[in-house]
């Protein structure tokens, strides 16, 4: 089990008020309001699979540590686009992560790894290469019990909400047999997230074929730009049938613009012909996000803005194994003149709520906290991805206290497709806080009492309200 002091601060007086606040939100429930865990892992409860391809085949923290020492993500089981020469063997993938486990001292992805083994499984062994097969084993034997099938783990977790995030050409299936069951776990629910970005980026190979998905899916006339915004608010719709509350945008950049209706239906008609120079498919994107904003004036559906990921940079990882396999880079992003034409056009509507993240941290104390602390609108997103780590969490907390206060921002989003992780994500993320605050209580800033309120709306309310997850408008 976890050290009861791991990640509190060492100084004596700080590590005993960060114990002391820690007891405050460690058995609050889990909000987790924005995620990839795929619904169908809860819609169908079936037993997980071997341990490889629980920890090592769909996690691409792990896979792309070891391709950056060499090993191929074939050879970890990552399945390839062709189908061929892949590694199916769930013992020998795990092999090869526990000879290579050194790798990983000092990443987020060995504590994540030992705290779920730890912390979920029970199994305290030292992963290794002489440990291999031990632990494999008593893995495999833990996954064949009842207990430790999904829907038992999601009430185990203490999980109050879980948010999927899914295309808008997804038929929710999942969703629809989760509620056909009346499940949601003891107390809680999963819900679904609107992610376009598959349908208003030109240059994202197959882009025509499926805004023609799109018209069919929803009996609509998608050949027009009208009809094309007629089709995203009915799936938006759909949605929030489903249990959404918010949408979720993963564009390059966080530039804005806004168009006539006249000048958007022209730039539509360009790029659905196949003839938009890539500066017509940023305007094309920017433009959406605006349009985005505008319908969630009228659905209530938070936006989430999640740019700065430069994908698939590993050209030869996209072509041999597709996206989301790991190969994707940071990259710095301008926010204070890209989200400009948005937020001059809706950024005080007390409808709009818009929750920013980035990969890059400059930005932080720079641009986004002083713009969460200056608009409505916005809330500063936890760290994400690449940042989300203890020290990366601790840097946060000291560059946008200052600027934006803690209830400028969403509370923690833990962001992943590793279902078993949630807990100890949450775990890190309430130590982390816990450490900070005491911090602040040792030097007079801060009273007791109200950081003991702070680490509880961090964990559990602020995330509740952020994401319109408690009912409120």
């Amino acid at each position: 089990m976890t050290d009861e002091n791991h990640l509190f601060p060492a100084e004596p007086i700080q590590r005993q008020i960060a114990r002391e606040l820690y007891t405050h939100a460690k058995d609050l429930p889990l909000i987790s309001p924005h995620g990839h865990v795929d619904p169908a892992l809860l819609a169908d409860d079936v037993p997980f699979p071997d341990p490889a391809r629980l920890f090592v085949v769909p996690d691409h923290y792990v896979t792309r540590m070891l391709a950056s020492q060499g090993i191929p993500p074939a050879r970890l089981g990552v399945p390839s686009v062709d189908g061929t020469d892949v590694e199916t063997d769930g013992r020998a993938i795990w092999r090869l992560l526990a000879e290579n486990w050194k790798l990983f001292r000092g990443t987020p992805s060995r504590l994540w790894t030992e705290k779920v083994l730890a912390d979920v499984f029970g199994i305290s062994t030292i992963l290794s290469a002489g440990t291999a097969d031990e632990v494999y084993d008593e893995l495999s034997s833990r996954l064949a019990e009842p207990d430790y099938r999904p829907r038992a783990l999601f009430t185990r977790f203490n999980i109050e909400v879980l948010a999927t995030t899914e295309s808008p050409l997804d038929d929710l299936h999942a969703h629809a047999k989760l509620a056909a069951d009346g499940w949601g776990g003891p107390g809680g629910r999963v819900i679904t997230t609107f992610r376009p970005d598959n349908l208003v980026d030109p240059e994202w190979p197959g882009w025509a074929g499926r805004v023609a998905d799109l018209g069919v899916l929803t009996g609509l006339d998608v050949g027009t730009y009208s009809g094309f915004l007629s089709a995203l608010r009915s799936r938006r719709q759909a949605f929030i049938e489903a249990g959404a509350t918010s949408s979720d945008h993963g564009h390059l950049t966080a530039r804005t613009l806004v168009l006539s209706d006249a000048d958007a239906a022209v730039l539509y008609r360009k790029a659905l012909g196949g003839g938009a120079d890539a500066a017509e498919a940023e305007a094309f994107r920017a433009h959406m996000l605006t349009e985005f904003a505008r319908m969630s004036l009228d659905d209530g559906l938070v936006m989430q803005l999640h740019p700065g990921s430069v994908r698939n940079h590993n050209t030869a990882l996209y072509e041999r194994h597709g996206r989301d396999t790991g190969g994707d880079i940071p990259s710095a992003t301008d926010y204070v003149h890209a989200l400009r034409p948005l937020l001059d056009a809706h950024g005080t509507d007390p409808r709009l709520r818009i929750v920013l993240y980035t990969l890059d941290e400059t930005a932080f104390s720079r641009e986004l906290a002083p713009l969460a602390g200056g608009y409505p609108s916005l809330y500063l997103g936890a760290p994400w991805w690449f940042l989300d780590s203890p020290n990366a969490l601790r840097r946060f907390r000291e560059s946008v206290t200052e600027s934006a206060g803690f209830y400028n921002t969403s509370g923690f989003v833990d962001d992943t497709r590793a279902f078993c992780s949630i807990p100890a994500r949450h775990d890190v993320a309430r130590r982390i806080d816990a450490g900070y605050l005491a911090k602040l209580v040792s030097e007079g800033t801060l009273p007791l009492d109200e950081a003991a309120e702070t680490i509880a709306d961090l964990a559990y309310h602020l995330p509740k309200r952020v994401f319109r997850l408690d009912g409120a408008a």
